[in-house]
């Protein structure tokens, strides 16, 4: 259970005041030989707080080994609309429980419990970001442009991705709860990956929610094409596998509300992706079938093409 992790960290990012150096303190606070970064991006519109955690494998790259490496996500715009919006709002969701994520991990490997493969665990830190217009509800913006995002987050180490991002304000996810979404691999929109439902039934004691990806959603921000939002924009700068892990509501809620955030629903996806790292760095599941892939590649040649910005004639 990661319920402590979850209301720790909420009270940490629910403040005007947060930034990269408090949650690196408390990650610390936890095992100070944790290997946290933090630093301060600038964007178009103002500046956020990076913050990446590696927690290292028994049998991980760091060490030398062969063991698979993840990387988890948190996608957002911001932590707040200040001074628009007082508080917490929504779109917060993906950074609270990757952070949640990497406080169990940190602890759990303190004591003892340790994976074989490497965590990369990334988000930023921002509680003043701006909102936008979206349909059908208002968008979070964000200080920084999406590619100084996928730049410093997605790596040639990751052999998969979990991209975790709030995933309200749309009519096609009409569950409570989180889905995940199939597993998208330079352009291909591969079937969902049997190992991952599995986890989400084990993990949720329920069937399994999966989400619809199309083509403009698999596509780079900055197109002029509607997205559903930016769970999938790591698919656009890389050669692993990725899949979104979105949090969700039944009715459309937009990012910038405040008092949207449900604690046992970020705390049920923030599980899952505890047990699909622990799972994927010991080489026991994969994110998509490799026959398929190489299968689909040989019939129709690359969809490479798609992670770019297209033709903007």
């Amino acid at each position: 259970m990661l319920n402590k992790q979850i209301i720790d960290i909420f009270e940490l990012l629910d403040d005007p005041k947060a930034n990269g150096q408090i949650v690196k303190a408390f990650l610390q606070a936890i095992d100070p030989e944790a290997s946290v970064e933090t630093y301060a991006l600038e964007g178009p519109q103002g500046k956020t707080d990076m913050v990446k955690v590696r927690i290292p494998g028994t049998e991980g790259k760091t060490v030398g080994g062969s063991y698979p490496t993840i990387g988890i996500l948190g996608r957002l715009g911001g932590l707040g609309a200040r001074p628009e919006v007082v508080g917490y709002v929504s779109d917060g969701d993906g950074a609270l429980a990757a952070l949640a994520v990497a406080a169990k991990l940190i602890d759990m490997r303190k004591k003892g419990d340790c994976l074989k493969g490497d965590v990369f665990i990334s988000t930023h830190i921002c509680p003043d970001a701006p909102t936008q217009p979206h349909h059908p509800v208002p968008f979070m913006g964000s200080p920084v442009e999406m590619h100084q995002v996928n730049e410093e987050e997605v790596s040639p180490e990751l052999d998969a991705i979990l991209s975790v991002d709030t995933t309200k304000g749309n009519r096609i996810i009409n569950t409570r709860g989180f889905a995940i979404s199939q597993t998208v691999k330079q352009g291909y929109i591969l079937r969902a990956s049997e190992d991952l439902l599995d986890i989400m039934q084990r993990t949720t004691g329920k069937l399994p929610y999966v989400f619809p990806v199309n083509m403009q959603d698999i596509t780079p921000y900055g197109n002029d094409v509607h997205h559903i939002n930016s769970i999938m924009q790591p698919c656009t700068c890389t050669e692993a596998p990725v899949v979104g892990v979105a949090i969700t509501t039944e009715m459309m809620v937009p990012g910038c509300g405040t008092g949207c955030s449900h604690m046992e629903d970020i705390e049920e996806a923030a599980r899952f992706v505890l047990e699909v790292a622990k799972d994927f760095t010991a080489g026991k599941i994969s994110f998509y079938d490799v026959q398929d892939d190489a299968r689909m590649n040989k019939l129709y040649g690359s969809m490479k093409h798609l992670q770019q910005l297209g033709n903007r004639d």
